[in-house]
């Protein structure tokens, strides 16, 4: 029988405690052995029984979560998610929390909105257990995390048909397509800052909520040479530039002659994720066939495995990040087990990668 995850809950609300608890526990692979009010009384708790994952509030009176945050990982490593209400400067705190260790972030469950909680849940539960699996400072987890799947899983034909299955020749600038979820903001960070002003555009999926990816965006904006910004429907694909998939929003890859935009749309979870990769990469498949490049990076699940195979089926040049240098090398371990895969490559050879292929065409 799989050992489940243990999970601590820290947040100051009395009901938001109530209700993730009973997120977590509705997940027969997630026990929660506690929840604690500040960070004094779960370092207590944690004194008594130390836990898998912690999900921990930004926001608590006598030491806020950036503080306890970093307080555990200089003395006992923990897989840590943030967990924040839907706020733009809650999200610059959580970009803060991230470079600080933390694994990942989920928004507060609201409670009362049946609708949201079911979608919700999903992604709490699943950000848990990738968390659980995390390589964290000072730790190595030899535990894998067993994935259940209480609802049924859509691919991303529920948003767009396949591609035809005709190769499109190389007619147009490269196009790079970048997908990753867990552990993938400071890896995208590392990525990026390597890249010069007159790079190939790009286009990503990072598994995060909506509004802390237009923060995201600009945080990574002032420490990089390329121009990178939040997609809104429409936004052209340029040299220089990168778009990020804005949170709760699915974003396809079209073409119009030799231009390329982007499209922003709604739609189900796709891989349970929306934004997911698997919608990008075959978006990319379909419009822009060989002049794409597919980047799969860090993270927990299988999104992107089944794009990225219908990209290199297309003719585009596919790369995944190597499990070494993965904090969960979920998703492309799944990419290459599908047979995707063209190149395997350490993270801080990514940028290199994309920068060779650009000069090769």
């Amino acid at each position: 029988m799989a050992k489940k995850t243990r999970v601590l809950i820290v947040d100051d609300s009395a009901s938001v405690r109530q209700t993730l608890t009973a997120v977590l526990e509705s997940d027969p692979d997630i026990e929660v052995i506690g929840a604690a009010s500040d960070p004094f009384m779960a370092a207590k708790k944690m004194q008594e029984d130390v836990p898998d994952v912690i999900t921990l509030d930004v926001e608590m009176p006598r030491m806020d979560g950036i503080t306890f945050l970093r307080k555990i990982m200089s003395q006992h490593p923990i897989p840590v998610v943030m967990c924040s209400s839907l706020t733009e400067a809650g999200s610059e705190t959580l970009l803060q929390a991230l470079e600080a260790g933390a694994v990942d972030v989920i928004l507060k469950p609201r409670i009362g909105a049946a609708d949201h909680l079911a979608e919700a849940g999903q992604r709490i539960c699943q950000v848990v257990k990738s968390a659980a699996q995390a390589r964290v400072t000072g730790i190595r987890s030899s535990r894998r995390a067993v994935a259940s799947a209480p609802t049924a899983k859509l691919t991303a034909d529920a948003v767009l048909p396949p591609p035809s299955g005709k190769a499109m020749a190389r007619t147009t600038e490269m196009v790079v397509c970048v997908g990753a979820s867990t552990g993938g903001t400071e890896a995208l960070r590392e990525m990026l800052e390597k890249l010069p002003a007159n790079s190939p555009g790009i286009v990503i999926v990072q598994h995060m909520p909506e509004k802390f990816t237009a923060a995201f965006a600009r945080r990574l904006n002032t420490i990089c040479d390329v121009e990178i910004k939040e997609a809104q429907d429409g936004d052209p694909v340029l040299r220089g530039h990168v778009l990020i998939a804005p949170g709760d929003k699915h974003m396809l890859l079209e073409r119009q002659g030799a231009r390329y935009y982007v499209s922003v749309r709604n739609g189900p979870l796709v891989s349970r994720h929306r934004p997911s990769v698997d919608v990008l990469f075959r978006s990319a498949a379909r419009s822009a066939g060989s002049n794409a490049m597919g980047v799969i990076m860090t993270g927990m699940g299988d999104d992107g495995a089944r794009g990225m195979l219908e990209m290199h089926q297309a003719g585009a040049f596919t790369i995944a990040q190597d499990e070494a240098s993965s904090i969960v090398f979920g998703m492309p371990k799944e990419a290459i087990a599908h047979g995707g895969v063209d190149r395997v490559v350490p993270l801080d050879q990514l940028a290199r990668e994309i920068l060779a292929e650009d000069r090769r065409r």
